[in-house]
């Protein structure tokens, strides 16, 4: 049991590693558009399944209560919460459906819209990105290997694995950064 604790931890910390120091440009574009679009009043919409359906409302709740530093909230909605909606627009059309459909609802030019799949294929992620580029959203995709969603992006983090956990415990690794490094660029003063 030893071995195997220690073997996953260090596959995690490995591609931990790797995927940040291959995407590093990418974090800091990212967290730049991030931080451009909420100082100009927009908010950011991030949506997923499963697993990344909780990284996606996690990551909602940093920028929406804190990160690390007291300041105001940051304007973010998690598309995955509404089982309303989601029951609704699933039952009335079809799954494929959910995320798209919100996006043509909530989201506005200067928004960013935000895709996690660990596979990039998800087909109701995808249709969601499609939604975000008919509206001239920006969008962000956090994937494994690639899929379709970081084709359609326009900004995709790839993490290089084939397990679904290790490339989850990278996402919301980025997630963190990304939060991390957007409370600087806004309240710069909070961290002298």
């Amino acid at each position: 049991m030893r071995e195997i604790i220690q073997k996953i931890l260090e596959e995690s910390i490995d591609v931990k590693s790797r995927s940040v120091k291959k995407n590093i440009d990418r974090i800091i574009s990212g967290a730049d558009r991030i931080a451009t679009s909420l100082a100009a009043g927009h908010k950011i919409l991030i949506f997923g399944n499963g697993g990344s359906a909780a990284d996606a409302q996690h990551i909602t709740a940093e920028f929406v209560n804190r990160f690390k530093i007291e300041r105001p909230p940051l304007a973010a909605i998690a598309l995955t919460t509404d089982t309303s909606i989601i029951t609704s627009i699933g039952n009335d059309y079809q799954f494929d459906d959910i995320f798209a459909k919100q996006i043509h609802a909530l989201g506005k030019k200067g928004d960013i819209a935000w895709g996690i799949s660990t596979s990039g294929n998800a087909k109701n992620v995808i249709e969601g990105v499609k939604a975000a580029k008919k509206n001239g959203i920006f969008s962000f995709g956090m994937t494994g290997r690639g899929g379709l969603l970081a084709k359609l992006t326009d900004l995709a983090f790839r993490v290089e694995s084939d397990t679904t956990a290790r490339i989850q415990e990278v996402h919301i690794t980025l997630g963190h950064i990304l939060c991390n490094l957007v409370d600087r660029i806004l309240f710069p003063d909070q961290f002298k």
